[in-house]
């Protein structure tokens, strides 16, 4: 099943399910299961919270009314948190010139304030600093999870979608870097994980301004999906909406103002967004031409050597 958060012509948030045919039936009230909004929460995240029933909600489709999709959100525009894994490809790592990766580095946070949708606007802050592109899957936790085996990881999972990690290169933390609002497009949709699969089979791509710059298999994360589960359950509890970005591989550049960014990830769906540096100005921090130093130029992508 896909699903999907958004803003109706009224400003409210609603939560949307594709029928059969592949119209957005609004489902909200059933997500919401008479607790209102009352909840603090989105549709989204309560119902992943309460009994995270898709069965349910396809029933509810049924009968619902077409979505009055008017913004579209992140699948969940409210996790908990996002955390992030840094270089989790061997390709990236060489084209960063990273000595470490994640299995030395952990993981980080970035502000769940930086999310927004599919179609969204990718608004640099500063006319001064360099900002790249970095193109990953994102796992949507489904159930409280801590300390999960490897084993059961896939388990807590209710689904999945593309994200960007935008990034100001420099020696900012990396929180820091990667938390300016609107740095965490996510989207389309969240498809649910017994329709992706085994997440190990995936492909990922990415593209700036229509030229290819980023290609990979999912296979060849360094952690794979379940074990960052099993090692940030055992440094955090995860919460239903948690998002987690798996990692970028290698063909990160710079992006410019007026340029359009895609990902897409088979099963998963297609993500874009639109940069803009309207309003920008100078760097207030003394990050520039510190910390790791990305390629001058974009590392050509590498096509899957099929058998």
């Amino acid at each position: 099943m896909k699903a999907t958060s958004f803003l109706d012509s009224r400003g409210s948030l609603r939560l949307a399910v594709a029928d059969p045919a592949g119209a957005w039936r609004d489902v909200t009230a059933a997500a919401l299961d008479d607790a209102g909004p009352q909840t603090g929460l989105s549709p989204m995240r309560h119902f992943l919270s309460s009994d995270g029933d898709w069965a349910r909600l396809a029933i509810a489709a049924e009968s619902a009314p077409v979505a009055d999709i008017v913004t579209p959100l992140a699948p969940v525009p409210d996790p908990s948190k996002v955390v992030a894994a840094p270089v989790n490809y061997r390709d990236h790592q060489s084209e960063m010139n990273e000595d470490i990766a994640v299995d030395a580095l952990g993981v980080f946070l970035k502000a769940p304030s930086s999310l927004i949708g599919d179609s969204g606007t990718v608004r640099l802050p500063y006319h001064d600093r360099r900002f790249d592109q970095e193109g990953e899957l994102a796992v949507i936790i489904g159930q409280p999870a801590s300390h999960v085996s490897e084993a059961g990881a896939l388990n807590v999972i209710a689904g999945y979608t593309c994200l960007l990690d935008m990034t100001m290169r420099g020696g900012e933390d990396r929180s820091v870097r990667k938390s300016f609002d609107t740095f965490t497009p996510a989207g389309p949709y969240l498809v649910t994980a017994d329709e992706v699969g085994d997440p190990a089979e995936l492909e990922l791509r990415t593209w700036v301004g229509g030229q290819l710059r980023q290609r990979a298999d999912l296979a060849d994360l360094i952690w794979s999906v379940p074990r960052l589960i099993a090692y940030i359950s055992s440094v955090m509890q995860l919460q239903p909406g948690d998002l987690i970005a798996t990692g970028t591989p290698a063909g990160v550049g710079e992006v410019c103002d007026g340029q359009d960014i895609a990902v897409e990830i088979t099963r998963v769906g297609r993500l874009q967004v639109t940069v803009s540096s309207q309003g920008a100005f100078t760097c207030p921090t003394l990050g520039k031409d510190r910390g790791p130093v990305p390629p001058a130029h974009v590392t050509p992508p590498s096509e899957r050597v099929r058998a």
